[in-house]
C-alpha cells in the first residue's frame, strides 16, 4: 500500500478542510481534476473516512460535473476515478465497492450528466 501524507484538518461540524492542493491526472481518461486548497468536504459519504485523494477528487467532480478543460463527465466515469485512486492507493477491495455504492447512490452533477456516458442534452 502507498503510503502518504494528505494536509487536511478537521472542522469543528465534522466535515474537513484541504490545507494542500490536489492535482489529480487520469491516466485512463487523459484529463485532470484540482482540489484547491481550501476546499470542505463532508469525507467518504456513507462510509468510514479514511486517508485518501479518492473521496477529495470525487467530491470534486461530482459538485462540478467536469473536468478542468470543461470536459463534462459521466457518472461511471466518475465513479471510475475514485476506484482508480484507491486502487493506487492499493486499497483494492475497497475501490470496487465504493466503486459500486457511489455510481448507484452519488454522483451529483456527473449522474446529470448522464449515468453511463454523458448526455447530449447536457453538453453546451
Amino acid at each position: 500500500m502507498n503510503t502518504f501524507t494528505l494536509d487536511q484538518e478537521i472542522r469543528s461540524d465534522g466535515s474537513y478542510r484541504l490545507l494542500e492542493e490536489i492535482v489529480y491526472f487520469s491516466k485512463r481518461y487523459g484529463k485532470t481534476v484540482t482540489c484547491e486548497s481550501g476546499m470542505i468536504s463532508d469525507g467518504a459519504t456513507g462510509a468510514m473516512d479514511i486517508t485518501s485523494r479518492g473521496w477529495w477528487v470525487h467530491d470534486k467532480l461530482c459538485e462540478t460535473g467536469c473536468w478542468d478543460d470543461g470536459t463534462k463527465l459521466s457518472n461511471w466515469q466518475c465513479s471510475q476515478v475514485l476506484q482508480d485512486i484507491l486502487h493506487s492507493e492499493g486499497r483494492y477491495w475497497q475501490s470496487i465497492r465504493w466503486f459500486w455504492a457511489t455510481f448507484w447512490l452519488g454522483g451529483g452533477k456527473c449522474r446529470e450528466n448522464g449515468m453511463l456516458t454523458v448526455n447530449l442534452d447536457s453538453v453546451p
